[in-house]
């Protein structure tokens, strides 16, 4: 489809800004690369909606499939090599009637395709549009994760049982210590690995040798699940298979390397960032995996309430000002940052970063990662950063006195400043900054907000069933929703409450869970706060204030997320037990 037709439907439409359309056209020319694949690969449009808007233009009508639903005898009729080739997939198959499914029914070259396996089976074609996530979905049904793994390893047993035991290795001088046909199999078992981990939407892989065996574990919403077993002489070449990926040093197995790279998995720009790390047995290999798909999400997908969206969009749209978000490691404090920065991210903006590393990369912005080994801190780089003509900061963390001092008085010449700060609420970032060394007279002036946040578990909305909470539950429920601004709780029913649970079912593979969702709270600056700060009062009394201005606080917001069925409100007391 034409790349320029797409858009403009797209935007007459409402389902896409022109300012939007015009950068996805921009980059869609300078890439060569269809424009539909970048609005699949950023979400920037709904599936079922972009599904539909095809289906009018190319007049092919479209259909929603359930996956399970294509069984072994129909993946035999197309081989793999044609659905990842031409994105095309089997649906049906009657007695003389064949039906796929095609992401690009305008693509000449699938229709030859198909009109070949056609006449192979002697049989009539009949032609759906389907959905980029089913064409995925599919093509990861003919190479499952665990049969690949366990075919390389098969081979790599048959090749090694063929070998004398007095045999000694070749090695070539000129060249490596194994022929290409020893490391194929060792070269599948990483790819696997990695599209696995993409496939399940894990953060990190960890692949860790023990005393008898190799195990790869992946971290599935926040848990660490084993995904794979090995035998332990796996190891040593899979390890030097992902230090050759990420440009590290294969010999050196004293001391932990940090290294990255970069690959296109499922049609999709992913970064890997990897750590080894020595440990008696061998080195232990953490992979982080920087799915944009999945790392980055616009405000209106993080689960705020409108109350603290508008509180946050007021805040960045200021001339001038600092946005703090607070909370632990893994909350999700980055992933806020990055949805700021998109909206702020626009053609007559200079936007900054410092980070420690770069996550995502993202077009229109000048991202820089930090070496404080070679004196590149984020207090160093924050002085430079002044030098750019910079319109928006982004400091990837506040960890000392100096880069409080400076980000401070950026925020008040001019800039607005978006960073993060470890405290365990809202309320704790002021005291946190004078404790700090910034002065109170400047905070006021420089804080716009202050947002506190953690991340828990979202239920499974496909088995997700309603209960009623027990006494001691619902009086908690009743205590907390008595403070909760009344717009905010529309349509709860404080008599009758309903909470959920999720048993388990094929969609979520019977943990329940499927994601994670944030909770939040927010703190704006104001005049009654201003007095606090420069009379020097203490948190308790900016915890008053806060009441004063019915903040929903995390342990609210998460009652509120539990009312709705997005989480257990077991999970939201227990993570806001201290708070």
């Amino acid at each position: 489809m034409e790349n320029k037709a797409l858009i403009t439907q797209l935007v007459s439409g409402g389902l896409l800004g022109e300012d939007a359309g015009r950068k996805l056209l921009q980059e869609a020319s300078l890439t060569a690369r269809p424009v539909e694949d970048l609005i699949y690969e950023r979400r920037a449009v709904p599936e079922d909606e972009l599904l539909r808007l095809k289906s009018q233009i190319l007049g092919v009508p479209f259909k929603t499939v359930d996956p399970e639903s294509i069984g072994d005898a129909l993946l035999k009729l197309i081989p793999e090599e044609m659905v990842r080739n031409y994105k095309v997939v089997p649906l049906e198959a009657h007695d003389d009637l064949f039906v796929a499914g095609m992401v690009n029914p305008d693509d000449e070259k699938a229709q030859e395709a198909l009109r070949f396996v056609g006449k192979e089976h002697k049989v009539n074609l009949g032609i759906y549009l389907i959905p980029m996530s089913l064409w995925e979905i599919v093509l990861r049904k003919y190479s499952p994760y665990r049969s690949e793994v366990e075919a390389a390893v098969r081979s790599i047993s048959a090749a090694a049982s063929k070998k004398m035991s007095f045999e000694q290795k070749i090695i070539s001088i000129e060249g490596g210590t194994t022929t290409g046909s020893e490391d194929a199999p060792i070269i599948r078992i990483v790819a696997s690995t990695l599209k696995e981990a993409v496939w399940e939407k894990a953060s990190d892989i960890h692949i860790e040798p023990q005393r008898s065996r190799m195990r790869i574990r992946f971290r599935l919403d926040g848990d660490l699940q084993e995904a794979a077993s090995m035998p332990i002489e796996l190891h040593q070449p899979i390890v030097s298979r992902i230090k050759v990926l990420s440009n590290l040093k294969i010999d050196e197995t004293r001391i932990p390397q940090d290294g990255r790279f970069r690959t296109v998995l499922m049609g999709r720009d992913i970064d890997f960032r990897v750590a080894t790390f020595p440990t008696p047995v061998g080195e232990k290999v953490a992979i982080r995996v920087l799915d944009p798909t999945v790392g980055l999400k616009g405000l209106g997908q993080l689960g705020l309430i409108e109350r603290n969206e508008t509180a946050l969009r007021q805040a960045i749209a200021k001339p001038y000002g600092m946005v703090l978000i607070t909370g632990p490691t893994g909350s999700g404090k980055t992933t806020t940052l990055y949805a700021l920065m998109q909206i702020l991210n626009r053609d007559e903006v200079n936007i900054v970063s410092l980070e420690d590393p770069v996550e995502y990369y993202m077009d229109g912005l000048n991202q820089s990662q930090v070496h404080p080994e070679i004196g590149y801190d984020f207090a160093s780089g924050l002085r430079q950063i002044l030098r750019q003509d910079p319109d928006v900061i982004m400091v990837g963390e506040i960890r000392d006195n100096e880069t409080a001092g400076l980000a401070i008085h950026a925020a008040l010449t001019g800039h607005v400043v978006l960073s993060t700060l470890h405290t365990n609420n809202a309320a704790g970032v002021i005291p946190r900054l004078i404790d700090m060394g910034v002065e109170p007279f400047l905070v006021p002036a420089a804080l716009n907000v202050m947002v506190g946040q953690r991340l828990v578990p979202r239920l499974c909305q496909e088995c997700k069933k309603a209960k009623s909470p027990t006494d001691e539950i619902a009086a908690i429920i009743r205590s907390e929703l008595k403070n909760v601004p009344a717009e905010a709780k529309e349509g709860i029913d404080e008599q009758a409450l309903t909470v959920y649970e999720s048993p388990g079912c094929d969609a979520c593979k019977g943990k329940g869970v499927s994601g994670r969702i944030a909770l939040f709270e927010m703190l704006e600056m104001s005049h009654e706060l201003e007095k606090i700060v420069a009379d020097r009062q203490g948190e308790s009394a900016i915890v008053d204030e806060a009441r004063r201005q019915r903040m929903v606080t995390l342990r609210q917001d998460g009652v509120l997320k539990a009312l709705g069925g997005l989480v257990s409100i077991e999970t939201v007391l227990r993570e806001t037990e201290t708070l």
